[in-house]
């Protein structure tokens, strides 16, 4: 991670890819379930920004960095793509 890129994190726009939880743990498929009843935008792909579901799991803390490492986890496994702005 670049020294700037940590508070660009921030300001993100997170879109799903893959409509697939196998072998992912119930955050991962709580941040999944969230994107997919979200409205489709653009090319029937599901977005929604950081800090919107942030709020929508009402997460702080130590909840908050879980949260960020199942987003990254996710995104290796190219389940969400994280748009960075």
């Amino acid at each position: 991670m670049k020294k700037g890129e940590r508070h660009k994190f921030g300001q993100a726009i997170i879109v799903l890819l893959r409509n697939t939880t196998w072998r992912c743990g119930k955050l991962e498929r709580l941040i999944v379930e969230h994107l997919l009843r979200r409205k489709t935008v653009g090319f029937g792909r599901s977005e929604v920004s950081l800090n919107e579901m942030l709020r929508s799991f009402n997460v702080t803390g130590k909840r908050r960095n879980e949260f960020l490492d199942a987003l990254k986890r996710l995104e290796r496994r190219n389940i969400v793509k994280i748009l960075r702005l």
